[in-house]
């Protein structure tokens, strides 16, 4: 009986371990699904640059490394910032000679400006495993294209001013939206624990994109203006293996 049962407990023991025991990052190129979190900080050159300053970003992914290191993956990030320039001289047409925006209590509104906005990705590339401690991390190149759209954030502190709620708020925003390409080059590092995984790097996107308002408020025309803008960041990402760990070895005596 004894003999019976530890004979059963070794045999199941060997299908756990072939099961659910997964090759080391230490061992070999390995296939490595991801999610992460990423933040870039970023600078704007070109057309948006007249409109807003820096800008940071943060959003996540997933992203999967294949046995030959090659790179797929798919990023949402939403953009935001306080750099808005000339932001005031937007409101000039409904603004005291002051520059103050009177509310509907009859005090002057306290008004923000900053960035807001999004982007959509799609990228692939390429791991080199040199100057690494594995074969599954070392330095890397991704591009990608997708879609971007950024406008002015409006902020009514006491949300007292109707001029700028609701629609006739739109006629401020200038949002924009179109397409986008991106470049990457940084170095990723992927580790058996499933805390330690990042990677860090700079990131250059080229963006095409149109005005889409029906109308400008300030100027009372209407612009349907092409953009060409350019982004420039760093960027750094946390990751999380979604594969099972290796177990360690069990030893029956």
């Amino acid at each position: 009986m004894f003999r019976k049962s530890l004979v059963s407990l070794i045999i199941l023991q060997f299908i756990f371990h072939q099961v659910f025991s997964q090759e080391s990052v230490k061992d070999s190129s390995i296939v490595v699904p991801m999610i992460y979190a990423t933040y870039a900080y970023q600078l704007p050159e070109g057309d948006l640059a007249k409109r807003f300053g820096g800008n940071s970003s943060i959003g996540g992914g997933f992203m999967i490394k294949t046995r030959s290191n090659w790179l797929f993956a798919v990023e949402g990030n939403y953009i935001f910032g306080s750099n808005v320039k000339n932001g005031d001289s937007l409101l000039k047409n409904i603004a005291t000679p002051d520059g103050y925006v009177i509310n509907a209590n009859g005090y002057y509104a306290e008004i923000g400006f900053g960035e807001t906005g999004f982007n959509v990705l799609g990228k692939f590339g390429k791991l080199f495993p040199v100057l690494s401690p594995n074969p599954n991390s070392g330095p890397l190149i991704m591009i990608g294209g997708g879609f971007l759209q950024d406008k002015i954030l409006i902020h009514d502190g006491d949300n007292t001013a109707p001029e700028i709620h609701g629609d006739y708020k739109k006629g401020y925003d200038r949002l924009n939206n179109g397409w986008i390409l991106s470049g990457t080059v940084g170095y990723l590092y992927l580790s058996d624990s499933r805390l330690i995984n990042f990677f860090v790097g700079f990131e250059f996107m080229q963006s095409w994109t149109k005005y889409r308002r029906a109308r400008n408020f300030d100027t009372g025309l209407q612009d349907n203006s092409s953009l060409s803008s350019q982004f420039y960041g760093v960027k750094v990402k946390w990751f999380i293996p979604l594969y099972k760990r290796k177990p360690k070895d069990y030893y029956l005596y």
